[in-house]
Order: structure tokens, then C-alpha cells, then sequence
């Protein structure tokens, strides 16, 4: 986060991370400054860059999408962008992350069931010519997290 923040930008941000459709009035009640104030405040850090934009949390069991997993994928050296630009193609992927150690990316997948993710990592995934091997490991739970800024 900026170092430029003091504790009311981090009081905001941590309200607004509980509830972003809070009102303005709600969130300078509750941080204890005026309207005007919040205002000013939440338009710094939109501009800076603190804020990147507001989303909703949807419930994937509610929408279909009810097994989720991590699938790690080790590809072909120096083709991180054209593998990037498959991965746009594949809703099911909730999160891609490049990163280090034994694998290249780590995915978050989303999608109905067993089958669906055999479809998505055996016949889409591991047929993309970048891709060296696959390793998925089935999410067992997700208990909510508390995200502070």
C-alpha cells in the first residue's frame, strides 16, 4: 500500500472493503469526518491509483460454479505472454498468478463439477502448446478472510 496513506485513508479503505456500495454520508459517519472531507479523500485515492475500482463478491456455488481448485502450470521458458493471452480466453480462471519455485503460474479455477474440471485442465489447458505439465489440487474450503489495508 502508499506510504503516503495515514489512518483515516486506511479507516476508509478497510470500511469500503467491508461494504463498497456504502454511501459517502455512511462512511464519514463512521470514519468520523465531514462529507466534504471524504469526498476529497476517496477522489485522491481513486486518482492515485489506491483505489483501482469497486466489484461485486459473488457466490460461485450460487452461480454454478461450485468446485473450485488450484491448478499450478509449469510452461515453456520465455512464453509467459503468449500464455497469458490464452488464459483471457478461459472464464473459468478466477485468479492467475505468475510466480516462483516448482511451477510457473498458479490458476484459481471455478467451474460445476468434476467432469468440468477434467474438461478445462486435460482437453484446454494442457493443450495449449506452451504448457509443459499441470498439477491440481482440489479446494476443500474457503473461509472467509478479513483483508485488512
Amino acid at each position: 500500500m502508499a506510504a503516503g496513506l495515514d489512518d483515516v485513508d486506511r479507516t476508509l479503505l478497510e470500511l469500503l472493503r467491508g461494504d463498497g456500495r456504502m454511501s459517502i454520508r455512511a462512511l464519514a459517519e463512521r470514519a468520523h469526518i465531514s462529507r466534504a472531507n471524504a469526498y476529497a479523500r476517496l477522489d485522491r485515492l481513486r486518482r492515485d491509483g489506491v483505489i483501482r475500482g469497486f466489484t461485486v463478491v459473488i457466490d460461485p456455488e450460487k452461480c454454478g460454479a461450485g468446485l473450485a481448485a488450484y491448478v499450478s502450470v509449469r510452461i515453456e521458458q520465455h512464453s509467459w505472454e503468449r500464455f497469458r493471452d490464452h488464459l483471457r480466453h478461459i472464464p473459468e480462471i478466477d485468479h492467475a498468478a505468475l510466480v516462483s519455485g516448482d511451477a510457473d503460474l498458479l490458476l484459481l479455477v471455478r467451474v460445476a463439477d468434476a467432469p468440468a474440471l477434467r474438461t478445462l485442465v486435460l482437453e484446454r489447458l494442457q493443450r495449449i502448446p506452451e504448457v509443459h505439465s499441470t498439477r491440481t489440487m482440489f479446494i476443500l474450503d474457503e473461509p472467509p478472510v478479513m483483508h485488512r489495508p
